[in-house]
């Protein structure tokens, strides 16, 4: 049984790769990258449970995709976002199941628009499953599973940075969709329509479980209310949003601010480029896509579904955790590893059957609760849903664990 990880040399997709490779479940994992040179990379550290092999791959050009899908059980599509809608398509004429990891709110919904189609090919699409969007819709599931409403689900994602050592700026997810947060309106379900909401407006102080603690947070576009009103509907949603903050946040605002996350080319000695090309350039030079080697990693990152509604005792407000930490052995921060890791997760539920439906289905429809924390604790995430479960507890000193 195969798997292919696209995008499998970046920064998540490799550590997909990795978890997928110690995981044992697959008999070979295909790992595709435009740079076949990182894809090599990523296959060589991949545990020898599996055959892993290194392929270089343009995910536009429909033939070679296919080709490469060809025979597998899943694909993981670790790709920018703005390339979903083409992997699918390829995943469709090669007869592959499939999931990615966000779509930043409106491909997210381009995306939906498919269902039909992975439907009648009797395949699953799951839309956003790698860390936020991804664990987070999975644990909206399981914190309203008992509730007879639903008011409101918050999405909040707060991180801390405890390296030694460390670059002051490093980026751990995608810049470029990252600076499309910076920019881009923030979409809030509000009444039971969606209103626009300025990109990093809304700015709250939160208080995170520790080590994170106090964090400014803010409004910025997400994937999670793309398909919360739909799949909460029959329970009465009325408001849904997200908001993310911690160190760095600020220097994406700065270059956002500076023009650097536009698309819109600029003629520099009578060349015609794009600032968010050159920036993402000048990034890949500079070695900061990920810590350089030689550093430790040391990061934590809580995400906090904040579910309001009410149940058959009368109002309820809980809260789903989900608390990461970075992995020194691979040299890789929080981000990375949880969203390769669910990322993971998720593909060996839906090769091993275990998931539910088939068509275009966001996690929270499809993904099973249960089975998919445990496969979580495994691997040293923990979460929680409070009440009725106990609360986060730091167990020892920072940089710190949690039980």
């Amino acid at each position: 049984m195969d798997v292919v990880v696209l995008g499998g040399g970046g920064l998540t997709g490799r550590c997909a790769v990795w978890d997928l490779a110690e995981s044992g479940v697959f008999d070979r994992i295909r790992v595709g990258d435009l740079d076949e040179g990182l894809a090599e990379e990523a296959a060589r550290k991949a545990s020898h449970k599996s055959q892993v092999t290194a392929h270089a791959i343009d995910v536009r050009d429909r033939a070679q995709l296919v080709d490469l899908l060809r025979g597998a059980r899943v694909c993981v599509n670790a790709v920018q976002y703005t390339f979903n809608l083409d992997v699918m398509e390829g995943c469709l004429a090669a007869g592959v199941e499939y999931l990615d990891f966000g779509g930043l709110f409106h491909t997210t919904r381009k995306q939906l628009a498919l269902d039909d189609r992975f439907r009648q090919a009797g395949l699953l699409a799951v839309p956003g499953m790698g860390q936020v969007p991804g664990i987070s819709n999975v644990l909206a599931a399981a914190a309203t599973e008992d509730l007879d409403r639903v008011d409101s689900i918050m999405i909040r994602d707060g991180w801390r940075d405890f390296t030694e050592g460390a670059p002051p700026v490093v980026f751990t997810w995608s810049p470029s969709t990252f600076l499309d947060e910076m920019v881009l309106p923030a979409m809030v379900w509000e009444a039971g329509a969606y209103r626009e909401r300025p990109a990093m407006s809304g700015g709250e102080e939160y208080e995170f479980p520790a080590p994170i603690g106090r964090t400014r947070l803010y409004r910025t576009l997400h994937s999670e209310p793309a398909t919360f009103p739909e799949s909460f509907r029959d329970k009465g949603l009325q408001h849904c949003e997200w908001r993310e903050g911690g160190p760095g946040i600020d220097v994406l605002q700065l270059l956002a601010a500076l023009g650097f996350g536009s698309n819109a080319a600029v003629e520099v000695r009578g060349q015609s480029v794009s600032p968010k090309d050159v920036l993402l350039a000048v990034l890949k030079r500079e070695k900061l896509l990920g810590y350089p080697d030689g550093v430790r990693v040391e990061d934590r990152e809580i995400v906090d579904v904040e579910v309001k509604g009410r149940g058959k005792g009368g109002p309820v407000t809980r809260h789903a955790y989900a608390a990461f930490r970075s992995k020194p052995e691979w040299g890789v921060a929080a981000t990375e590893i949880a969203v390769g890791v669910c990322g993971s997760i998720a593909a060996i539920l839906m090769a091993q059957g275990k998931t539910v439906g088939r068509g275009v289905v966001p996690p929270e429809r499809c993904m099973p609760p249960v089975p998919f924390r445990e496969m979580l604790a495994a691997r040293g995430v923990v979460t929680r849903i409070c009440p009725p479960e106990p609360p986060l507890r730091v167990t020892d000193s920072t940089p710190s664990r949690w039980e």
